[in-house]
């Protein structure tokens, strides 16, 4: 049995996110264009008496340790599932880098970083439908974060197909460091029969994903930015920024996320937001 195990838990960007219709459920079919970033929260894990779970980082104070926490709330539909595969308790630690209720996927990131470690210390192996579909029952955008790559996501989220890589991105992400409840923006929608995603072209060249996004939207941002004008502030200002391809708000924000296609124009493009608003929270990254 290993020491220890870690699991990044990659920020979640929706390039695109359009709002297709409302389900006789109440819940609504989306369909997204998702990319991981090189920035995350780290999830480790150590054989322990029970399963408990710390948590550090800059945006700790944010979050319970409690079993209110997706983590441990993984861990326990783990278990449920597979009740004999891990016989030890499981004493896990969360770093917790990406602010919270941010629109990047922080605590679905770190649930499907917690099916990882518990499949990993699994007396025997898990397929990963098998886990995919224990994600789906934690939330919306964990599934598409046990894969963590590229994916095209529709439904409300379960039906999650990975997408041959895209060109080198690069991103610049930033956030008012006020919190959005994805429920109040889902609230304030006006129209929630979109249009759906165009086709992904099959040439994936740099030039032309340009020309794909700028015929996508997020359907979410309107709304988001009547609850924190700030947001559409920020994406305006990111959109000034040298050699920004497309500035937009991810999944239901506050993140709002530039692309760029080089490190160099995101590196300097986060200086010059930092400059400006220098109390948000402000990251640059490439697309894994």
């Amino acid at each position: 049995m290993p020491d220890m195990l870690t699991e990044t838990a990659p920020a979640k960007i929706n390039l695109a996110l359009h709002v297709t219709g409302r389900r006789p459920d109440g819940f609504h079919n989306l369909e997204s264009l998702v990319v991981f970033a090189g920035i995350s929260d780290e999830l480790s894990a150590v054989a322990g008496d029970g399963d408990t779970l710390n948590i550090t980082g800059p945006f700790a104070g944010m979050l319970s340790s409690g079993q209110s926490n997706l983590v441990l709330k993984a861990v326990a539909a783990f278990r449920d599932n597979w009740p004999d595969l891990v016989p030890h308790g499981v004493a896990l630690s969360l770093a917790k880098n990406l602010p919270v209720a941010a629109g990047v996927g922080g605590g679905s990131a770190d649930a499907a970083a917690a099916l990882r470690l518990m499949a990993s210390f699994a007396k025997t192996p898990i397929a990963f439908e098998e886990l995919v579909k224990i994600a789906g029952q934690l939330g919306a955008d964990v599934p598409v974060c046990l894969y963590s790559q590229t994916c095209l996501i529709s439904g409300v989220g379960e039906i999650v197909q990975p997408v041959a890589e895209l060109p080198d991105l690069h991103l610049l992400l930033a956030n008012p460091l006020v919190p959005i409840a994805t429920a109040d923006v889902f609230r304030r929608l006006t129209e929630r029969d979109n249009p759906a995603l165009p086709p992904l072209p099959a040439d994936k060249r740099a030039a032309m994903l340009a020309l794909w996004l700028a015929d996508t939207r997020n359907d979410l941002e309107t709304a988001a930015i009547a609850l924190v004008p700030d947001v559409g502030m920020l994406r305006d200002d990111i959109a000034k920024t040298r050699g920004c391809v497309l500035a937009r708000m991810s999944g239901s924000g506050a993140t709002v996320f530039g692309v760029y296609g080089t490190s160099a124009e995101a590196h300097q493009a986060a200086q010059d937001i930092r400059a400006k608003w220098p109390d948000y929270w402000v990251a640059a990254a490439p697309v894994l």
